[in-house]
């Protein structure tokens, strides 16, 4: 099944997610997870999709981050926060300076934060 958190009341909020026929769990609001097998019996798989990208001279870094990361932040309010720590080679400090803010903004907007994790990756000029 596919359908929106509900509120007690049982108004949709949030995004889709997939939860099991009768119960209310797992919740996932993707489509793809690794070592979930509750809802992979459900329909999510593994498999990621793959796409090839060739990295150009003004690429400066490469950030992975679980949605939790994107969910109040835009790409380029992201790049914003990397940018400084690129220039001090402190890959780590951008991380963790990421991951603060996110968290910050997920305390403006709910009561709860979700999975806030990224691996930051500054490439070589």
């Amino acid at each position: 099944r596919v359908e929106a958190f509900r509120t007690e009341s049982g108004d949709p909020i949030g995004p889709q997610r997939v939860w099991l026929k009768h119960q209310e769990a797992p919740g996932l609001a993707m489509s793809r997870a690794f070592g979930d097998s509750v809802a992979g019996s459900v329909g999510v798989i593994a498999e990621p999709e793959i796409t090839i990208t060739n990295l150009a001279p003004e690429d400066k870094f490469l950030i992975l981050g679980s949605d939790g990361v994107w969910e109040f932040l835009t790409n380029d309010d992201v790049v914003r926060i990397v940018a400084p720590f690129f220039e001090k080679h402190d890959a780590v400090g951008a991380a963790e300076t990421l991951v603060k803010e996110s968290q910050a903004r997920w305390r403006q907007h709910e009561e709860v934060i979700d999975d806030t994790t990224c691996i930051i990756v500054f490439f070589k000029c």
